[in-house]
C-alpha cells in the first residue's frame, strides 16, 4: 500500500452485530492517497468495517485508529465523510437544489460557528466544481440521474473538507455511462486532489481501477494487493461480478453487515 504512517490502522478487529460476530481478526492499513476497493461475498462484513471506521460501531476486541485517534473523535472529526448507497435515494417529497444539498455538508456544529456564510459558500462552490456539477448547481436533485446524485452526495462530503471518503456501494443503480464518468471522478479525486478513498463495491471494473484491493471473506480480510491481482487460491472475478457472488459461510447477515 502507500508509504509513510497509516492514517487508518486496524489491528485484530472483532465486531459483533445482532448477536453475531461479523468481523474477526481483521488487520488493515490505509495510507493517504490510497484508493482501496473492498469486495467480497454478501454478508462478509464490508459495510460493517466502514461503519466501524467512522465510529458507528464499537469493536468487541482489537483496535481502530483514524488520524491518530479513535473513530469519531476530535482527531478525525470533519476529516472523514461517509457516502452510502442510500444517500442518493433522496425522498421525492424533498425539494432541494444541488447547491442546497451540498451546503448541508457545511452545517456541522463546528463549521457553522467557525466560518462565515461567504466562506461556507466558497467551500460549497469548490466542492460542486470538483465533482463537475457546476452547470447543475441550481437544479432540483429530483431531476438528476443516479450518477449525478451520487456526485452531489460526494460533493456534500467534500464540502466538509474531508480528506477520506468512505463509499458504500456508490455504483448501485447507476447506469454504465454514468458509472464510467463516476469512476473517472473518483480517480481524479484520488490522483489529483489527494483524497483517500475506501469503496465497497461488487463492480469488477471499479475494483480494477483501485490502487489497492482488500477482499472480505467470512468476516476477515483475506488478501490485499497493490496491483489488484489475486493469488490462485482467491478468484477475484467470482467475488466481484454482480450476480455470481458465492454464498458467505460467515454469520453476518446481508441486511445488517454487507
Amino acid at each position: 500500500m502507500g508509504e509513510g504512517e497509516a492514517i487508518i490502522s486496524v489491528r485484530d478487529l472483532k465486531v459483533q452485530r445482532g448477536g453475531a460476530v461479523v468481523l474477526d481478526g481483521v488487520n488493515l492499513d490505509i495510507h493517504a492517497g490510497d484508493f482501496v476497493g473492498l469486495s467480497g461475498p454478501n454478508g462478509s462484513g464490508k459495510s460493517t468495517l466502514l461503519m466501524t471506521l467512522i465510529g458507528e460501531l464499537e469493536p468487541m476486541a482489537g483496535s481502530v485508529t483514524v488520524f491518530g485517534g479513535k473513530p469519531g473523535s476530535k482527531a478525525s472529526r470533519g476529516r472523514i465523510a461517509w457516502v452510502s448507497q442510500a444517500a442518493a435515494q433522496i425522498s421525492s417529497n424533498l425539494r432541494i437544489s444541488v447547491r442546497e444539498l451540498v451546503d448541508l455538508g457545511t452545517m456541522t456544529r463546528n463549521d457553522f460557528f467557525r466560518f462565515r456564510r461567504a466562506e461556507r459558500m466558497e467551500r460549497v462552490d469548490k466542492a460542486i466544481q470538483m465533482v463537475g456539477l457546476e452547470d447543475l448547481a441550481d437544479q432540483d436533485v429530483q431531476r438528476l440521474s443516479g450518477g449525478q446524485r451520487q456526485r452531489a452526495v460526494i460533493a456534500r462530503g467534500l464540502a466538509t473538507n474531508a480528506e477520506v471518503l468512505l463509499l458504500d456501494e456508490p455504483l448501485a443503480g447507476v447506469d454504465r455511462a454514468s458509472r464510467d464518468e463516476f469512476l473517472k471522478l473518483l480517480d481524479r479525486l484520488c490522483r489529483q486532489d489527494g483524497k483517500t478513498l475506501v469503496m465497497v463495491t461488487h463492480d469488477q471494473t471499479a475494483i480494477h481501477q483501485c490502487t489497492q484491493c482488500a477482499i472480505c471473506i467470512d468476516g476477515n480480510v483475506r488478501f490485499e494487493s497493490d496491483h489488484v491481482s489475486a493469488p490462485p487460491s482467491i478468484h477475484l472475478e467470482s467475488l466481484t461480478v454482480e450476480g455470481t457472488l458465492p454464498t458467505s459461510t460467515g454469520t453476518d447477515r446481508p441486511e445488517e453487515g454487507r
